[in-house]
C-alpha cells in the first residue's frame, strides 16, 4: 500500500513538473512556460525550468492562442494597430510598420561613402547619417525615407539607475517613445532632488547632446526587426552585416545581437524592460534596474 502511495505521489509530482502553458504566436513560434498575467497589450510568463528567473513579455498582437496546462485554449483576435506600431511584428527594413518587402529601397551610398547634404536626401535602414552634428546609422525610417531614427555609433554597459535609486517609480513608463521617458525622468529628478548621474544609462545618452535619448522598449523591438532585414523568421545575415559594416566604417562598434540592451521603459520600481537583436524569442524581458546591460542612444531626424 505504501509503495503504491509513494508511486502515486511521484506520478503527480512528475505531471506537475511537465504541466505548462503553450503560447503560440502568429508567426508559428511556440513558447512554453507558466503564464501568470495577461494584460490588454501583453502576456507575461516565466519559464518552467527557471520559476525564480526573469519575467518574459510577449505582445498580445503577436499571439494567436494560448493552450493552458489544463487543456483550455484561449484565442486572441488580431488587434487593429496603427500603421507605425512595432508590434505588427514584420516591418520592412526600409520602413516603419510596413509588411516586409513592400517599401521601396532608395539608392544609397556604400558604408564608407560620405552622404550628400541635400534636404531632399532619402534614407534606408543601414545608411550612415551625418547632418547638423548628429551622426549615426539609420535604424528606423518613414515610408518616404526623409524622417526616422538614427542609432549611436558607439555603445556602453551601464545600469538603468544606481542601487540606491532602484526602488523608485520614476514615471518613465512609455513603451512607444523614449523621448517621453527622458522627459518624465527629468521631472522626477527635479522633484526628488536627484541628479542625472543617479541614472547612468540615461545620463550617457543625454551627454551626447540635445535630442539623444534611450530608446523605449517598442522602439527597441522595431530596431531589432529592422536590423534583421525586416523579419526574425529567417536568417538574413546580409542585412545585419550591412548595418554593422556601416557602423565600423564610421568608427563605430558593431551591434551585439546576443546580449540585452536596456530600454528607457520601466516595468516596476525595481525593474526595467530590455530587448535583444537575435532571432529567437522572447524579445523582451524584465531585469533589475541596477544591473549592467548594453546601452545605445537614438536621435530623431
Amino acid at each position: 500500500m505504501k509503495r503504491w502511495l509513494l508511486f502515486g505521489i511521484c506520478l503527480l509530482a512528475a505531471h506537475a513538473t511537465r504541466a505548462q502553458d503553450l503560447i503560440v504566436r502568429r508567426d508559428s513560434v511556440r513558447q512554453e512556460g507558466r503564464v501568470f498575467e495577461i494584460r490588454p497589450d501583453e502576456v507575461r510568463y516565466k519559464r518552467v525550468s527557471n520559476p525564480d528567473g526573469p519575467v518574459y513579455v510577449v505582445p498580445v498582437a503577436q499571439i494567436a492562442y494560448i493552450r493552458y496546462a489544463n487543456g483550455e485554449v484561449e484565442r486572441f483576435a488580431r488587434p487593429e494597430l496603427p500603421p507605425d506600431s512595432p508590434e505588427r511584428g514584420g516591418a520592412s527594413a526600409g520602413s516603419i510598420g510596413q509588411p516586409a518587402g513592400t517599401a521601396p529601397q532608395p539608392d544609397r551610398p556604400g558604408p564608407g561613402v560620405q552622404e550628400p547634404q541635400d534636404a531632399e536626401r532619402t534614407y534606408a535602414v543601414g545608411d550612415y547619417y551625418d547632418r547638423d552634428g548628429v551622426q549615426g546609422i539609420v535604424c528606423m525610417v518613414s515610408e518616404e525615407g526623409r524622417s526616422g531614427l538614427v542609432i549611436s555609433l558607439d555603445q556602453t554597459s551601464l545600469a538603468w539607475c544606481r542601487d540606491r535609486n532602484a526602488g523608485y517609480v520614476t514615471g518613465a513608463d512609455s513603451k512607444a517613445d523614449g523621448a517621453l521617458n527622458m522627459e518624465a525622468l527629468a521631472r522626477f529628478i527635479e522633484r526628488e532632488g536627484l541628479a542625472w548621474e543617479d541614472f547612468p544609462a540615461f545620463d550617457w545618452c543625454r551627454s551626447k547632446g540635445e535630442g539623444w535619448y534611450l530608446p523605449a522598449v517598442d522602439e527597441w523591438l522595431q530596431i531589432g526587426f529592422n536590423y534583421n532585414g525586416g523579419t526574425r523568421m529567417s536568417k538574413r545575415r546580409g542585412d545585419r552585416n550591412r548595418f554593422n559594416d556601416a557602423l565600423t566604417a564610421h568608427g563605430g562598434r558593431k551591434m551585439d545581437r546576443m546580449a540585452y540592451y536596456f530600454s528607457s521603459t520601466e516595468s516596476s520600481a525595481a525593474k526595467a524592460f530590455l530587448s535583444h537583436l537575435a532571432l529567437d524569442p522572447p524579445y523582451v524581458v524584465e531585469l533589475p534596474k541596477h544591473s549592467h546591460w548594453l546601452v545605445r542612444a537614438v536621435h530623431r531626424f
